[in-house]
């Protein structure tokens, strides 16, 4: 398969998660915290959006032949200094690498703060990354 139709598909999974994820909008913090199978949605929709964007960031640094990452959260500051994304959204993204991981590695408590802001505000900065995408 060649990087152009890799890039494809991580888009076209990127978005599906997201439509997924937007379903679970309409909850509030303490339903989301008090249902079990909400929660656990949530949790795993977002790890998998995430990690396909990830996977698109570095499907994007072979196709542009740029430095290859040694970290997940490096692809995006490797993107930055190629100047397809600004420091402002590569913090943001490189913040969602280490969310990310908390999920990952099922961490004992979940911060529904974070949990809830992320789905209601920070899935939004994966989309202006999609919008970015040549």
């Amino acid at each position: 398969m060649t990087n152009a139709k890799v890039i494809e598909n991580k888009i076209s999974s990127v978005k599906k998660y997201l439509k997924i994820l937007e379903r679970y909008r309409k909850y509030s913090k303490e339903e989301i915290k008090g249902d079990v199978d909400i929660k656990g949605m949530i949790e795993r929709y977002l790890y998998l959006a995430v990690q396909s964007t990830i996977d698109l960031a570095e499907a994007l640094i072979s196709l542009k032949n740029f430095r290859k990452p040694t970290t997940m959260g490096e692809a995006f500051r490797i993107l930055y200094e190629e100047k397809i994304i600004s420091s402002p959204l590569k913090d943001r993204l490189t913040n969602m690498v280490g969310f990310r991981n908390i999920l990952a590695h099922d961490y004992e408590e979940m911060n529904y703060d974070i949990l809830y802001d992320i789905l209601h505000h920070s899935v939004k900065d994966i989309n202006k990354f999609l919008a970015l995408i040549p």
